[in-house]
C-alpha cells in the first residue's frame, strides 16, 4: 500500500504488514473510532478481481463469523474500500507452528503436550460445527511461546455430508496442501472429518519430528507416498516420544479412513489420557522466554 490517505481501509488504519502469502496480505490494523487492534486480510493487487479468490474470502467470512471458541481465531467483518476487499479478524501476534519448527522447537518443547491438546480441541470444535477444514497444517496454527494456540484459515472449509448427501453427494474438488493431504483428499473422494484427522496426524508428526511424515522428489512422488507408503514411526526420529503416543499418530496416519480414529473428538479424548514424552522436557528459564518473545 502507498502512503498518505491510502493508509486506511474503511475505518481501519494500516499499522504493520504481518505476512504476505501467494494471494493475500495480512496487516495489523487499528480501528480508529474504537481504538482497537485487529488483523486485516486483503487480496494482493493481482487478485482483487479474481472471482475464485473473492469467493474464498467471502466463504472464510461465512464460516468464521459463526465460530466462537477460545482456540479458534475470531472473524468479525468483511468489507471493501476503493475496490479492495478485506476480512477483519482477531489480532493474535504470534508465529505459526511451522515457524516454531524451523526455529528448532527448544523454546516451546516443554509446551508441546499443551499445544497438541489445544490444537486438537480447536479442530474438534470446528468439525463439531459441521465443517471439514481441509487444510490442517502447521502454518494454520498460531502458537504463543507459552503454548497457547489459535486455529486459522477457513477458506477451503467444506460442509460435512450427511443423510442423502453421503449417498449422492459426489466427489470433492482436490484442494489442500500436499504435505498434509489425506489419501482420499488426493483422490478427490467425498470427505468426512477423518480427512482432518489424517492431516492433524501429519501436523503433530512434524511438530515432534521436525519435518512432515513424507518428502518427495516432486509433487507427484509426494502424493504417491501419501497414498501408498507408511510413515516412519515418530520414535524413529524422536526417542523421547512414548510408544502409546506413537501408536496414536500411526493410527491417525492410516491410509484407510476406517482404520483411523473416526473423529477429532475421539482423538482429543485419547490425547487427554496419553502421555506424549517419556521424560518431560525442561521448561525454558526467564532469559530464554524473553529471547523468544522479544
Amino acid at each position: 500500500m502507498s502512503r498518505g490517505n491510502q493508509d486506511n481501509l474503511g475505518p481501519y488504519r494500516l499499522l504493520n504488514l504481518v505476512m504476505t502469502g501467494q494471494t493475500s496480505q495480512v496487516w495489523e490494523v487499528m480501528h480508529e473510532a474504537k481504538r482497537e487492534r485487529f488483523a486485516l486480510k486483503m487480496l494482493l493487487a493481482d487478485f482483487r478481481k479474481d472471482r475464485e479468490q473473492l469467493g474464498y474470502l467471502k466463504h472464510e467470512y461465512a464460516v468464521g463469523t459463526a465460530l466462537k471458541h477460545p482456540k479458534v481465531i475470531r472473524i468479525y467483518e468483511i468489507g471493501a474500500d476503493r475496490g479492495i476487499n478485506f476480512l477483519v479478524m482477531e489480532y493474535f501476534a504470534h508465529p505459526n507452528m511451522k515457524v516454531w519448527v524451523r526455529r528448532g522447537l527448544d523454546a516451546i518443547v516443554h509446551h508441546i503436550p499443551k499445544i497438541i491438546e489445544q490444537a486438537a480441541e480447536s479442530l474438534s470444535y470446528f468439525n463439531d460445527q459441521g465443517w471439514i477444514h481441509r487444510d490442517v497444517k502447521p502454518e494454520n496454527y498460531l502458537v504463543t511461546a507459552d503454548g497457547d494456540v489459535r486455529l486459522i484459515d477457513f477458506a477451503l472449509a467444506q460442509k460435512k455430508r450427511s443423510g442423502l448427501m453421503k449417498l449422492f453427494g459426489g466427489s470433492s474438488k482436490i484442494q489442500g496442501t500436499r504435505s498434509y493431504m489425506s489419501p482420499e483428499q488426493i483422490r478427490g473422494d467425498a470427505l468426512d472429518q477423518r480427512a482432518d484427522v489424517y492431516s492433524f496426524g501429519c501436523t503433530i508428526y512434524e511438530l515432534l519430528v521436525g519435518k512432515p511424515p513424507f518428502a518427495g522428489g516432486d509433487s507427484n512422488d509426494l502424493l504417491r507416498k501419501h497414498l501408498r507408503t507408511n510413515a516412519p514411526s515418530v520414535d524413529a526420529s524422536n526417542r523421547n516420544v512414548t510408544p502409546e503416543f506413537c501408536d496414536l499418530v500411526r493410527r491417525m496416519l492410516a491410509k484407510k479412513p476406517a482404520d483411523r480414529p473416526d473423529s477429532m473428538d475421539k482423538v482429543l479424548r485419547e490425547l487427554k489420557t496419553t502421555r506424549v514424552f517419556r521424560i518431560t522436557p525442561r521448561a525454558p528459564d526467564s532469559r530464554e522466554k524473553a529471547e523468544n518473545t522479544g
